[in-house]
């Protein structure tokens, strides 16, 4: 089993360079964003930004840091490459590695970047102006984002380029990695 784990702040397209590497690597994706929201359903709570990001902390400060990285973990099968979209802090990558092999993949896109495409995609959740933007960036960082941007094994810019370029770096930085990976198993 091998994971492509990928993080990035809102609006850094980490979903859909993601979606893209999974197809192009003929891998399975699954987001770590799906967990939280299968138990707020199963909570009976609204699946909203507020709700998510408040029942993500509950879920952290009540079963550990890891606790989104174990329930993906659950649900997969040996013997198949996944790229796993949106871990959130460094407790969830030290997880996925002490049970397979992982990389970590940072997209990274500036704030004035970001905050266009969120007001461009139009989600009701998405920040109305740019200190609401600023303030998700803060709640984002206070969940380990930062950390795990900075520690990221990878990282590429999905900023003034097409993202089929994007992805197209990624991979090739992704095939790199993987070769130093399968020769140098304790990196």
């Amino acid at each position: 089993m091998m994971l492509i784990c990928v993080t990035g702040m809102p609006g850094a397209g980490k979903s859909e360079v993601a979606r893209r590497l999974a197809k192009h690597l003929n891998a399975k994706l699954l987001n770590m964003g799906d967990f939280v929201r299968a138990e707020a359903l199963k909570r009976g709570l609204p699946v909203n930004r507020d709700s998510l990001m408040r029942l993500a902390s509950e879920l952290r400060r009540e079963l550990g840091p890891d606790v989104i990285a174990r329930l993906v973990l659950a649900s997969i099968s040996e013997d198949s490459l996944y790229v796993i979209d949106g871990v959130r802090n460094l407790e969830e990558i030290n997880t996925f590695r002490s049970k397979t092999q992982a990389i970590l993949l940072a997209v990274h896109a500036s704030p004035k970047e970001r905050f266009r495409r969120l007001l461009s995609r139009g989600r009701k959740d998405d920040p109305k102006n740019y200190q609401e933007f600023l303030e998700r960036d803060l709640e984002e960082l206070k969940l380990g984002l930062g950390g795990t941007i900075a520690m990221a094994d990878l990282i590429v810019v999905n900023q003034g380029k097409d993202i089929e370029l994007v992805v197209k770096e990624a991979l090739k930085m992704i095939e790199e990695a993987m070769k130093d990976v399968h020769t140098n198993c304790d990196v």
